[in-house]
């Protein structure tokens, strides 16, 4: 069972130390980084949601949700709507559906809106990770043509 919590003081240095595989580092920020990044959003007017993915009692993973300005160059689509700027799942985890489980999650909790009204969940990949690509793709998200710091920009109606 796949569950969104939140990362606490028990549980941060856990999210910190799940790395994705060596070929994928150069796609994902570190999970101590992107919570360093979230701290810097929210003192700064942004609204970061990040959260530890769990399997059960075991951390599988770590996702940055943020709606609005996420501290990056922003695409259009971004006013108003929900991004998840970061998803990972850690390396031993990997190729065990906890991913697709985790992200059916992470789009019924936007869909609860929790920070604000919104009409799309966006996110940029880097273009050469065509598996990224496809998986998002598997969940209705489409490139909308728009490039964010060099990267495609895709987009899910919610």
């Amino acid at each position: 069972m796949i569950s969104l919590r939140k990362i606490t003081l028990e549980n941060r240095r856990e999210v910190f130390r799940l790395e994705v595989a060596e070929d994928q580092r150069r796609f994902v920020a570190s999970n101590l980084s992107s919570v360093a990044s979230c701290y810097v959003l929210a003192t700064n007017g942004g609204s970061p949601l990040p959260f530890a993915i769990y399997a059960d009692e075991q951390i599988v993973g770590f996702v940055m949700i943020v709606y609005g300005i996420t501290g990056y160059e922003l695409p259009k689509i971004a006013n108003n709507n929900y991004c998840i700027l970061r998803l990972m799942i850690g390396e031993r985890y990997q190729n065990q559906e906890y991913g697709r489980e985790a992200m059916k999650k992470i789009l019924e909790f936007i869909r609860t809106f929790p920070v604000g009204h919104a009409q799309y969940c966006w996110l940029a990949y880097e273009a050469e990770n065509i598996v990224a690509k496809k998986f998002y793709e598997s969940f209705g998200f489409h490139d909308n043509g728009e490039i964010c710091e060099n990267e495609p920009v895709t987009v899910l109606n919610l």
